[in-house]
Parts: structure tokens; C-alpha cells; sequence
């Protein structure tokens, strides 16, 4: 039924909030307070970015995606008055760099590609940043491609962001299945186009506009369960 799987990288590949054991080794009592407003930040800045320049060509105020996370890294310390030494936004940032992937993310990527359909990571990320987190959690013998808007210089929602995707693989919309576990990323993928699945891990609600996913599921596993027939 599909052709390409494509998964979007920070959330539902690699847990963004595993940044929380450091953050709250060095703010005690605060870190996962800490985790969340940085996650909601950098993503605040990549809308910001696309929103205030949607030029085909690029927002002129695009900024890469390690930037965009170092800069909300130090706003949220400013934020929540908390001292944000050198030393520690370094020890921050080389763990972002280095998250840790979902217990079943490698399994469900190499099961994928086994049966002899097309994977792919699609990504606000900078290549930089995708190629050390692919590579430290072992998942690049098992994905065809790793995309990054940073070729287009707009963040997703664009819809320039998920284009990229059939710029890079010979195939329709129709045949792709995007995979996310952030619902603003899963919504603007279907309005795109594509078919969709969910990965819903804490049984949230899904967005009140728009269009619901094709599939959802409570882990990546469930996506097995619709591409492997």
C-alpha cells in the first residue's frame, strides 16, 4: 500500500525529553518544568522563522535548528531565573545532540526496510544534528534517507518542509505514510497530503481543527501493524 515510510525525527524517533534527567541534575526540582518550556520554545522560534517570511526561497530570518535550540535554551534559563553557566549549556547541548532513541524506534525502522519498503527521516533538525543522533542510537543502516529543511530554509508546518519528500524518492503522495508524534506535524502532513499516522504516547487529545490522522497508535510499534500486511 505504501511505498515510503517517513518519520519525523525529535519526539518520535529520539526522546526530546530525556533531556530531563540532566536538566534536573544540574536545576534539582526543576528540570522537567525546565525540559518542557525549552521544547515549547524551540519550537515557538521555528514558526516564528517560517510564519514571518514564507518565501519559497527561504525565510530570511531562518536560522538553523541547533541555533534556534541553543537560543530557546538560554531564553528559558533567563525565563525561569535560573543560572545557565557555559559549562552547563554545553553539557545541555551535547546531550540534545545525543538523545536517546524510543525502545522501539530501531526495531520498527529495520523491520520496515526489511520487507523492502522505502525509509526516511524528515526533520526540523540540521544535518549535523540528525546525522550524530542517527548515528549514536544505530538507526542509519536502516534508513534510505535523512531529509532536513534546511534545504528549503522553512520550517515545517510548510508545506515546502514535507515536498521534500517526494522531491527525494520516486514516488505520489498517496504512497507515502508519515509518521509523528507531534499532532501539529501529523495535522499539517495530512493537510499536505499524505496518509498519517499518530503516535500518541500519552493519550492526548488530538487537534480541534483540521483533519484527524489516518491511523493513531500508542507506540510506533502499531505502525507495524499497518504497513506489514
Amino acid at each position: 500500500m505504501y511505498k515510503l515510510i517517513a518519520f519525523d525525527a525529535y519526539g518520535t524517533l529520539f526522546d526530546v525529553y530525556s533531556m530531563g534527567q540532566l536538566a534536573e541534575e544540574l536545576f534539582p526540582g526543576r528540570g522537567q518544568e525546565f525540559s518542557v518550556m525549552w521544547r515549547d520554545r524551540q519550537i515557538d522560534y521555528t514558526r516564528l522563522v517560517t510564519m514571518s517570511d514564507p518565501n519559497p526561497s527561504g525565510s530570511k530570518y531562518y536560522l538553523p535548528f541547533w541555533e534556534l535550540t541553543i537560543r530557546s535554551l538560554r531564553y528559558v534559563g533567563k525565563r525561569m531565573n535560573l543560572s545557565l553557566t557555559p559549562e552547563n549549556e554545553q553539557r545541555l547541548m551535547d546531550q540534545y545532540a545525543k538523545l536517546t532513541s524510543f525502545e522501539d524506534s530501531l526495531g520498527v525502522v529495520k523491520t520496515i526496510q526489511e520487507k523492502g519498503i522505502s525509509t526516511a527521516i524528515l526533520s526540523n533538525g540540521s544535518r549535523e544534528m540528525l546525522t550524530t543522533v542517527v548515528e549514536s542510537n544505530g538507526l542509519k543502516p536502516y534508513l534510505d534517507k535523512v531529509l532536513t529543511i534546511e534545504d528549503v530554509r522553512l520550517f515545517k508546518t510548510a508545506p515546502q518542509a514535507y515536498e521534500l519528500l517526494l522531491k527525494a524518492f520516486p514516488v505520489q503522495k498517496a504512497e507515502v505514510l508519515f509518521v509523528s508524534s507531534n499532532a501539529w506535524d501529523a495535522l499539517a502532513a495530512k493537510w499536505y497530503g499524505f496518509d498519517v499516522f499518530w503516535v500518541n504516547r500519552l493519550g492526548h487529545p488530538f487537534e480541534e481543527i483540521g483533519e484527524k490522522p489516518s491511523y493513531e497508535g500508542n507506540s510506533l510499534t502499531k505502525v507495524l501493524e499497518v504497513v506489514i500486511q
